[in-house]
């Protein structure tokens, strides 16, 4: 039975072969390779929200864009066509859009359906969805359950205590909830080092008075061209089908090499990049203050601007930086431990995301609840004693959309072995298992306060997340399945 986006109405009866849940990037990928690899399984997408896109659909702050190589954050099976390598968050959005709908896949998605639960049974074989479906409580059932829900809050961002926040006569805004927030002609103060703040304070610059980043520590930060042109010249000179692909490879290979560079030699890599922002920011800035970081390069998600476009604002004094300690908000502004405070009339901050599992869903088997931080993670796909179950974890040093598919890839696997051993049932066993390092191998707070309720990574292969497209592309690609796996009729 098929699912639409018209929603005709879910029963206590439907049941489906496969449910995805979330139509992000994770959802879309696993959707295409459940048709090709997969063309006789039935199954359907449950979207929370009203529209698609995920994380690209919540995020609608000013400057809003990708942090990866869009060659390698679109999908092998619709390469990136844009002229912009870094491109954004709107962008994004319509290139989401569009592949799901030139796929076939939007017609399976079910928009505002919100899975609450799943329990699995082990008397009937099947997950059962407890999901909100406009404001009703809905049963739906299915054999195999694949959850592309990511692992960010939706509902709320990180937001540290600030005191003195309610003295403060302005608006704080984070940039998760932007809303009808505007920067124009006010004093700005941006909170954060990361990401976000490195894309949202060259676009409130355009039209705020004046903008400030205030940081308690520094972060790496690379420039990058926003458009490629080495792509540009591959769809010149061969045939497009041909250079998008070339273009993609090399820039997975190009990401890869240097991760795997900056992990051998940190020293010589962490030299490189601060020299690389003295000159581009310009003796006027204090570069070995606010981008000389305490980590090691890719001990924490290395940041990109497009163009120097941070760089040439703060050589310009449209942008001003301080890292420094922040006492507490006062009616003007931000006091920092220097005694130094910065006017404000808008504060934003952009202190970081959150962690959520399982996009919040309830997850048992056989009525126990699963607790994530007790179970180890098979290939980075599948969890230890839970049967039928295959959830989407990115690369933090990658983009997301290159584990995406490699995971819907290897679901894939799963399903087509079941079918073949006409097995009903599959769970990954990790019994005496050993503990091996982080699931997560950043040192980033958003990280760092999740870790007590990570899945755990085993000692030994194949429960083990390398961190390495090409390593874990050949192992979920290739690797025999059966071992520590227990199909069952």
């Amino acid at each position: 039975m098929r699912g639409g986006c018209d929603q005709p109405g879910v029963t206590e009866s439907e049941h489906f072969d496969v449910i995805v849940v979330g139509a992000g990037i994770a959802g879309i990928a696993a959707a295409w390779h459940l048709d090709h690899r997969c063309p006789g399984l039935d199954y359907a997408i449950l979207e929370g929200r009203e529209g698609l896109g995920g994380t690209w659909d919540l995020f609608r702050y000013p400057g809003i864009r990708s942090d990866s190589d869009m060659h390698s954050l679109g999908f092998s099976f619709a390469p990136w066509r844009g002229e912009r390598a870094l491109a954004d968050g709107a962008t994004i959005l319509d290139y989401l859009r569009e592949t799901a709908e030139a796929h076939g896949i939007a017609p399976r998605i079910r928009f505002r359906h919100k899975v609450l639960a799943a329990d699995w049974s082990g008397a009937t074989r099947r997950w059962t969805l407890t999901v909100e479906a406009g404001g009703e409580a809905r049963t739906l059932t299915c054999g195999f359950l694949y959850l592309g829900t990511g692992y960010y809050d939706f509902a709320r961002g990180h937001l540290p205590d600030f005191a003195g926040a309610g003295d403060f006569r302005g608006r704080i805004v984070h940039p998760q909830f932007w809303g009808d927030a505007d920067a124009g002609g006010k004093r700005v103060v941006v909170i954060g080092s990361g990401a976000t703040a490195m894309s949202i304070v060259p676009a409130l610059a355009r039209t705020a008075a004046h903008v400030t980043m205030v940081q308690r520590s520094p972060s790496y930060v690379l420039s990058q061209p926003a458009n490629d042109p080495l792509a540009a010249r591959l769809r010149r000179w061969l045939p497009e089908r041909i250079a998008l692909r070339l273009t993609r490879w090399r820039s997975i290979w190009v990401q890869q090499l240097f991760y795997q560079v900056a992990q051998r030699w940190p020293e010589a890599v962490g030299q490189y990049l601060k020299k690389a922002v003295r000159e581009a920011v310009g003796p006027g800035v204090d570069a070995d203050r606010h981008f000389a970081p305490r980590y090691g390069p890719w001990d924490q998600r290395l940041c990109i601007v497009p163009d120097h476009d941070l760089f040439d604002l703060l050589r310009e004094g449209t942008v001003a930086i301080e890292t420094d300690r922040i006492e507490r908000f006062t009616p003007e502004g931000v006091a920092l431990a220097s005694g130094h405070v910065v006017p404000a009339d808008l504060i934003v901050t952009a202190t970081g995301l959150e962690v959520r599992l399982f996009g919040g869903i309830a997850l048992s088997v056989d009525g126990a609840p699963v607790d994530a931080a007790e179970r180890f993670v098979y290939r980075g796909a599948m969890l230890s004693g839970v049967p039928n179950l295959v959830l989407a974890i990115g690369y933090t040093n990658a983009s997301w959309t290159l584990r995406a598919e490699m995971v819907a890839r290897f679901a894939c696997r799963v399903l087509r072995r079941m079918q073949a051993r006409r097995a009903r049932s599959v769970v990954p066993r990790a019994d005496g298992m050993g503990e091996g390092p982080p699931l997560l191998n950043l040192s980033s707070g958003y990280i760092a306060r999740a870790v007590d309720r990570l899945p755990r990574q085993g000692a030994r292969d194949p429960w083990r997340m390398h961190q390495n497209y090409l390593r874990d592309g050949f192992l979920l690609r290739f690797g025999a399945i059966g071992r520590d796996l227990d199909f069952r009729a």
